[in-house]
């Protein structure tokens, strides 16, 4: 292209070149100039839509779904060219439509790899194409959510007759949802979660009046339980909830109809403060992605404070370069138990550790982002870990490929 870009730059490669300097304000208009140009180009409106995205303005959303269904009305498939060619591996990711929850970012993971991403975007209300690009594995991205179920359901009947190999299964994906995953991993020893459970709006009107207890819609529980409304991403309206008027003054500044909640289990340490891990499992084995520390029991790498506190990065070296020897031995048993019960190539864990010594586990899923983004000079001991992830990642799709030979 003119502009020196790709001709599809994805989501990898957009944060990256807004990371290298790039601004959103100058980048956008590059695209869009792609666009005025051609009319029918649907890589710019993908690239366009994603940045909207990234940039995380709630009003930017609808854009940028009506701009990602329109791309979407002119082609299915968008190639991602690996950084180092010729390529030495294809691989046909079958995706969903949505936001940056909505799927695993193998882009993030195949940075400077040596491996070509064909994207093919799955809809519910449409064939998958007939003829498919070159490829030596397929990769099931679509995360599991309400609105992806029936595209889910639509790739697990299309990718049954495959002849190539099928990681990260979409019969797999469609257990993820938060009661299942909770439902599944209460039997493994050393892992705690909470039953989750979906309830609906009216149940829950009835338990903040008092006229239902909460065990009458949770089983064994009682105030506090944590609440969220069903397929919230990223902390959005979690919250905990002390008392049935606390409950009633939640539900009266929260939308939805449905709800998930379970018992609330206080994870803080000694000092305070609240440790949350998020493990990346690859073909079985268990890495260290992030951890972040923060006094509130909610937490996100991101409102954690980590680039303003050189305490917690330090602690969090710490962990990375522990991990091996200790997190991943402390846990081990519970680790495996969890990979059997979920049965899935890749995935990650967030999870924190009871005050008993288990494994507290808040949510399993194949849609968390992992990525080697986070400023060097501040985390300077990520790069290392994250390289780890990235080649067991390569590794296993390479074994995967050998076997199918």
């Amino acid at each position: 292209m003119s502009d020196g870009l790709p001709a599809y730059i994805g989501f990898a490669g957009l944060w990256r070149l807004e990371l290298s300097g790039l601004e959103i304000a100058r980048l956008g208009p590059m695209l869009e100039a792609r666009l005025a140009a051609d009319p029918a180009n649907a890589e710019a409106m993908m690239d366009i839509a994603t940045l909207s995205i990234l940039t995380l303005i709630p009003e930017n959303r609808a854009p940028a779904f009506a701009m990602q269904a329109k791309a979407l009305e002119l082609r299915q498939v968008f190639r991602i060219a690996a950084a180092r060619q010729p390529p030495g591996l294809r691989v046909l990711a079958i995706a969903s439509t949505g936001d940056m929850t909505a799927l695993t970012h193998l882009d993030c993971l195949l940075e400077d790899s040596d491996v070509d991403l064909e994207m093919l975007y799955a809809r519910a209300d449409r064939p998958m194409p007939g003829q498919l690009p070159d490829h030596d594995l397929v990769f099931i991205v679509a995360g599991e959510s309400a609105p992806n179920r029936p595209v889910l359901e639509r790739i697990a009947q299309f990718t049954r007759d495959l002849r190539k190999p099928v990681l990260n299964r979409p019969e797999k994906i469609l257990q993820l949802s938060r009661d299942s995953v909770s439902r599944m991993l209460r039997p493994v020893a050393g892992v705690s979660m909470p039953a989750t459970v979906g309830v609906g709006r009216a149940s829950l009107e009835q338990v903040s009046r008092v006229v239902l207890p909460v065990s009458a819609v949770l089983e064994d529980a009682a105030f506090p339980i944590i609440a969220r409304p069903e397929d919230s991403q990223g902390g959005k309206d979690l919250a905990k909830i002390d008392t049935a008027a606390g409950l009633a003054d939640y539900l009266s500044k929260t939308a939805g109809d449905g709800f998930f909640i379970s018992r609330f289990i206080d994870y803080g340490g000694k000092d305070g403060q609240f440790r949350k891990y998020r493990v990346v499992m690859i073909d079985s084995r268990p890495f260290a992605c992030h951890m972040a520390i923060s006094s509130h029991w909610m937490i996100h790498y991101v409102n954690a404070d980590m680039d303003q506190s050189a305490a917690k990065r330090n602690e969090e070296a710490r962990f990375m370069a522990g991990f091996d020897a200790e997190f991943a031995v402390r846990h081990r048993h519970a680790l495996a138990g969890i990979d059997r019960a979920l049965g899935l190539d890749y995935y990650a864990i967030d999870c924190a550790e009871t005050r008993e010594g288990e494994l507290l586990v808040f949510e399993a899923d194949t849609a968390m982002l992992v990525h080697a983004m986070d400023p060097a000079d501040l985390y300077p001991y990520k790069a290392p870990a994250m390289r780890k992830i990235f080649d067991a990642f390569r590794q296993m799709l390479e074994k995967r490929r050998a076997a199918a030979k």
